[in-house]
């Protein structure tokens, strides 16, 4: 992919650290069982993998083809998850609370491996009129992604994002009155799953950018 290499090789290795981060929230939330987003983290385990591999040829792992039924399939998901908050499901800290920038993730995933070969990207090719036929969503998608990233940097820097598990009565029969209720789990580092998604936008974005 176009840009200088200094800045590419940057975003690639910021990349793969969202990648391997995410991927010890899902192990210290099953450890811990502290709560997590773990549609969220799975998700940006392999959107990491996939996008230091069209940064930097050296890092590819999957084909171009590969990649776009993996984030095809976390788009439907995602999707799934908006139509249930709109039927009114019960929320969940184990699951995203706000699917649509999610979605429009793996939407701008499907859209970049499709619109833009990885190995035409690896070599700086131009995109081809057919490609090209599809290249005004790229201001659009990079646009809503800068604006998700600044709406989290609002929340981690000036709201506390304080997410917790409800405590749940015991199997069997109310709890007793003289029983002490039990501290919810607090929610797995909050603002350090809230810089992931920023740099994830960041680099989705400007790898966004360098299409136009």
């Amino acid at each position: 992919m176009g840009g200088p290499a200094w800045l590419t090789g940057i975003f690639a290795a910021a990349m793969l650290a969202v990648a391997v981060y995410c991927t010890g929230r899902l192990i210290a939330a099953r450890r811990w069982r502290r709560p997590t987003e773990l549609d969220t983290d799975g998700a940006h385990v392999v959107m990491g993998l996939a996008m230091a591999g069209t940064l930097v040829s050296g890092l590819r792992t999957l084909p171009a083809t590969m990649w776009e039924a993996v984030f095809a399939a976390g788009a439907a998901w995602f999707g799934w998850r908006m139509l249930q908050a709109r039927r009114g499901a019960q929320p969940t800290p184990w699951r995203s609370s706000h699917p649509l920038p999610h979605l429009v993730e793996c939407a701008a995933m499907v859209f970049m491996f499709l619109i833009l070969p990885a190995s035409a990207a690896a070599r700086g090719i131009s995109m081809t009129a057919t490609e090209s036929r599809f290249s005004f969503l790229t201001l659009p998608l990079a646009l809503f992604l800068f604006g998700y990233v600044v709406w989290l940097g609002d929340r981690v820097t000036l709201h506390a994002p304080a997410l917790a598990l409800a405590t749940a009565p015991a199997s069997g029969g109310s709890p007793s009155p003289s029983a002490s209720p039990e501290p919810a789990p607090s929610y797995l580092a909050p603002r350090c799953a809230a810089i992931c998604k920023i740099t994830m936008g960041i680099t989705m974005g400007y790898m966004l950018i360098l299409m136009l």
